[in-house]
């Protein structure tokens, strides 16, 4: 309850700091308000021109948020590391809210003993992705592949508000795209080619691109143009 009470005057004093600068903004009369940087910040959520992304593991937490955030009229776009988000998985698809989580990290403290699988290293998110569908299928909750890769994807831009650019193959988007040896979901499947913007930057059947032991190198001319 403390907490919740100083968020709620964080966003009571960012409520009046935006309305003085708004005012002042529509004909400049007078001296500006004095500025904080910190309150500009949340008049920016306020207006809507940031994205809010909400670090919590309990599911009565992320409630609370959801709560708050009703009460001063913005939008929550994520939660962080949410280990019970499962148990109010219905309320945060009502909200729009998704999840940044973890595959297999989630016990790692008292309050987070009650946890799920869902998304820790970002070196090999497409095992991640893998683990949590066996995960799910272990237990009853069958994910398709194409399901699954929008946790890659569309959702992460999606999150950070850059679904318009990235995150699907799609006319206009940028050209980011990954093709596998094989299935992306296999721990044998490994990046064949990746182009940034359209352009080829890694081809692995390329024998410029791959990687030299110790013992080539000094004697193994590397053929680069």
């Amino acid at each position: 309850m403390g907490n919740v009470a100083g968020y709620r005057a964080a966003w009571i004093r960012a409520q009046d700091y935006r309305r003085k600068w708004d005012k002042w903004n529509a004909d400049h009369k007078g001296d500006p308000p004095t500025r904080d940087l910190g309150l500009e910040t949340l008049a920016e959520v306020l207006r809507g021109n940031m994205l809010v992304h909400n670090h919590c593991y309990r599911a009565d937490e992320m409630a609370q948020m959801i709560d708050i955030a009703h009460e001063f009229g913005y939008k929550i776009r994520s939660f962080h590391h949410g280990v019970e988000a499962y148990k109010i998985a219905d309320l945060l698809a009502k909200e729009g809210i998704s999840g940044s989580l973890w595959a297999d990290w989630g016990s790692f403290k008292m309050e987070a003993v009650d946890a799920v699988k869902a998304n820790p290293g970002s070196q090999r998110l497409n095992q991640e992705a893998a683990k949590a569908m066996e995960a799910g299928a272990e237990i009853g909750m069958p994910v398709s592949e194409e399901q699954a890769i929008k946790w890659l994807t569309i959702n992460p831009a999606w999150a950070l508000g850059l679904d318009d650019r990235i995150g699907s193959l799609e006319t206009g988007k940028n050209a980011d795209v990954v093709l596998w040896t094989g299935d992306p979901f296999s721990v044998y499947s490994k990046p064949e080619k990746v182009w940034v913007d359209g352009a080829l930057l890694y081809d692995r059947l390329d024998p410029s691109e791959q990687w030299r032991t110790d013992f080539e190198l000094g004697f193994v001319p590397l053929n680069r143009n």
